[in-house]
């Protein structure tokens, strides 16, 4: 099961209601941040969640309203005994960016490992999540993270009793190992059936629609996007800030057929967000307004 919960919702400057943007995602004890706006630690608390679990942290990109909040979560990450390391993902430059923040956090009794990206596209393994960094565009250099939680097949009794492989060797199979049996090999192939459907969620903002988007977020159960602007005369905004709209959204949402999408970041100048639902749900009927908090459970699906 992957949890999931919208952290900030807000674009450029906290609102009373929305603090800056970030999504926390916790899979197996272990908790991943992707962006840190000001006031993150703030809404965790008021989520009921806690920074000591989190092992990455994926950064989009340095605009302040994404990174300012991080010297003080680290700080509280420290203060809270945490000493295993953390893995920071980003643009190329964060480790100096990093560095510079923590000029205020000098002191932490944890190591940072830094990967820094600079192919538009890269993916790693990290404690159980599958990562995939693409490049989007913004006016500065901006990625997009889809995280997966793959699915192995189903054990194939009927092959393993044929072969004959010893039931007390079938769980090793089942965690990809290999076994070795009276002068015999027998690997995981041999009775396990072709990967299930897994979980998967998108996550992109600060960026103008683009097919790369679409693929990377291609059947996810969960499509996190930028809204900046709502209003429909607001588009030539959009693409000289190279932000997205509500409705720019909503098209890479039904193209990419998600189950669901949310949007995030919005303008703080926008008054009235739910007012447009009607029109985004016109293009893209299973699109909902992001708000401060907002949680949901994902499991694998039933075959």
């Amino acid at each position: 099961m992957l949890d999931i919960c919208l952290l900030g919702t807000a674009g450029m400057m906290p609102q009373p209601n929305r603090w800056l943007t970030a999504m926390m995602a916790r899979y197996n004890g272990s908790s991943l941040l992707i962006d840190c706006g000001e006031g993150t630690q703030i809404a965790m608390k008021e989520a009921g969640l806690s920074p000591n679990p989190i092992d990455t942290i994926c950064f989009t990109h340095y605009h302040a309203d994404h990174i300012s909040g991080l010297p003080g979560l680290l700080l509280s990450m420290g203060n809270s005994d945490r000493i295993e390391p953390v893995t920071m993902i980003g643009p190329k430059g964060l480790e100096h960016v990093v560095n510079s923040l923590r000029v205020i956090a000098p002191e932490l009794p944890f190591p940072l490992r830094f990967i820094e990206l600079q192919e538009p596209e890269a993916s790693f393994v990290i404690n159980g999540y599958h990562i995939h960094a693409f490049r989007v565009q913004h006016n500065v250099t901006c990625y997009g993270y889809c995280i997966e939680i793959p699915r192995d097949g189903k054990f194939d009794v009927a092959a393993a009793q044929a072969l004959p492989i010893p039931v007390q060797k079938w769980s090793v199979l089942q965690r990809g190992e290999t076994v070795e049996w009276e002068g015999r090999t027998y690997t995981p192939d041999m009775v396990m059936g072709p990967p299930r459907k897994g979980i998967k969620v998108t996550y992109c903002t600060d960026t103008r629609p683009n097919e790369r988007i679409v693929r990377f977020a291609n059947q996810a159960d969960l499509f996190i996007c930028e809204g900046m602007y709502a209003e429909p005369d607001k588009l030539s905004k959009a693409k000289q800030y190279k932000h997205m709209t509500f409705y720019e959204a909503a098209e890479l949402a039904r193209r990419a057929e998600v189950s669901q999408m949310w949007l995030t970041h919005f303008s703080p100048s926008l008054v009235g967000a739910k007012g447009y639902m009607r029109e985004v749900r016109k293009i893209f009927p299973e699109a909902y307004l992001g708000e401060d908090g907002m949680t949901v459970e994902l499991d694998f699906q039933e075959d």
